[in-house]
Order: structure tokens, then sequence, then C-alpha cells
């Protein structure tokens, strides 16, 4: 079996000094990520995500447990050759584009061109404009670039498309496919369930410092939802509602929103058929399958974590 460009095995991580006041944040995460592959982690606030991403890159030494990089301890081998786009960088002041490239090329052994990182990261139409003055999603494919100076052959990619608009995020998924494309290994995290499911070939779902569920995005759906959701206007369903109660005695509708209804039905051909027979309109109806977004409430709750 090849060797994973990066390994955990049986990661703990504990805050704190022993007693009950102590945070065991991360319990015996152990997982394996291919060569190539895009790997996301996700989690509520709170699940160990953060922490487990810090002990993956070095950052943070674990308690117990080891990680690995190419079959060997992190280490220089892994600092040459992984890259990191952190959630929250700050880049100098009144240094260019190419000031900052051209800094961060210097401290690396061996490095991309500049060229090469601005073709990439598509940096031409800003390449000599101040830093302060980027726009969110310039500033996001700056900092991959910076990700990207040592040529790494696996990239941490943190929450890279936090406050981005919709155009400026797909935008920045081309870019991590190009990349994942020349062979990268990438590791994600994100809260954006569709950014998951669009990049992502495996994902691990983490709560209260484990991992809770893994596989691929489509593998895992499959596995935890056999029905679909069928949504319509409160006031539709209350039209047909006395005859529904008889035809879909064991389909309750469920609140989602005000004013919104969804059923989960395993045949909506049966479920579309009784909407006729009871006189509710179907204009107004949608049907949709179940999408991460689902899995994750499903497993992880729908409780504001702080």
């Amino acid at each position: 079996m090849p060797t994973p460009q990066l390994e955990a095995r049986d990661l703990h991580k504990r805050f704190g000094r022993p007693g009950p006041a102590q945070v065991h944040a991360v319990r015996g995460v152990s997982l394996a990520i291919e060569r190539g592959r895009c790997f996301g982690l996700l989690g509520p606030n709170g699940a160990g995500k953060t922490t487990t991403i810090e002990m993956l890159e070095g950052i943070s030494a674990p308690d117990s447990g080891e990680v690995l990089f190419e079959g060997a301890p992190l280490g220089k081998l892994s600092r040459q050759h992984c890259g990191i786009q952190f959630q929250h960088t700050a880049l100098p002041d009144y240094l260019t584009v190419r000031e900052v490239l051209r800094f961060f090329a210097g401290l690396y052994e061996s490095h991309a061109p500049i060229e090469e990182l601005v073709e990439r990261c598509r940096l031409s139409d800003f390449l000599d404009r101040d830093t302060h003055l980027l726009s969110g999603g310039q500033r996001q494919r700056v900092l991959l670039a910076v990700a990207l100076v040592n040529r790494p052959r696996l990239l941490f990619l943190d929450e890279p498309t936090t406050g981005l608009d919709p155009q400026a995020r797909r935008n920045f998924w081309e870019l991590v496919r190009e990349i994942k494309a020349a062979g990268t290994t990438v590791l994600l995290t994100t809260h954006y369930m569709e950014e998951a499911y669009e990049l992502c070939d495996e994902i691990a779902i983490m709560d209260q410092g484990r991992i809770i569920a893994q596989g691929s995005p489509a593998s895992l759906l499959k596995a935890h939802f056999d029905a679909v959701a069928v949504v319509l206007p409160a006031s539709d369903y209350e039209i047909g509602a006395g005859k529904l109660s008889n035809l879909l005695s064991d389909l309750a509708p469920v609140p989602i929103r005000e004013g919104l209804l969804e059923i989960q039905t395993t045949s909506v051909d049966r479920t579309l058929r009784a909407f006729i027979d009871a006189g509710v309109p179907l204009q107004r109806i949608r049907i949709r399958e179940q999408t991460l977004e689902d899995l994750f409430l499903a497993l992880t709750g729908k409780g504001l974590r702080a």
C-alpha cells in the first residue's frame, strides 16, 4: 500500500492543568491522507478541528500520538514541502504583491518562479499594488500564492474563502482544483458545506474531539440518508391537511422556517400523488436531495456552539 502523504495516529491534546477544568480538545484522532487528494476536515466550533490542524501542520505538538509526513515524523522535510494558508494572515503594509512574493520566496531553499505564481493565482492585474489596497478576493489569491511559493507537496487551506462573495469563492475553487490536478495534496477546513462537497474527495467530520464520520461526500450521504425532502409553503399544505393526515399518516411535515414545511419521503411519486388527491397545489413545491449541511446537522446537532 502506498505511503500516505500525511498520517495522524491516535492524536490527543489537552489544555489546562489536570482536574475538572482541563479541556481534552482532541481525543484519539487518526487519519491518513492519500497523495493528490483533497481531504476536508469539518466540525462545529469547539469540535477540536483547529487544534487538530495545528498538530498536523507542526505548529503544536500532541500530548500523545504522532504525525507523519510521507512516512517520517514532522521536521525539516515537512517544513520545506508543506504550504499553509492560514485563516488569518497579516500581510506587510506598503509592500507590493510582487515584493511580498519575493520576500517569502527567499525563506526557502527552493521556490517557484514568481512568474509562475502570478499566472497560477491570477495576480497580474494587481501585481504592483500595495497589499493594503487589495480586495478580499485578491488578498486570498495572494495568500494562496504565498502558500505555494515553495512548490508544496501538501497544501493546508484553513477556511480560505471565509468572507468572500459567491463569485470570488467560486473563482478560488477553480484555483484549488487546478492545484490538485497538478498533483498537490490539499487539506481543507471550511464551514461551507457546498465548498466541501465541490472540492473534497474525502471528508472527516469532528465533534467533541473525535472523528464521528469519514468517507467521500457521496458515500456518507448514501449511508445516512435514504429519503429526499419535499418543501412547500405551509399555506398550500393547509389546503389539503385533513386528507393528507390520512394519505400520508407516516410522513409528518416539519416547519423549517417561517411559512415553509418539509416532508422527508422515500417515495416522491407517492407523496405527490397524495398532494394531488388532497387538492394541494403543486406550483410552489420544491424537491431537494439531502446535502452535506443536512448530514452535518444530523451528526453534530443544531444547537449554537460558543
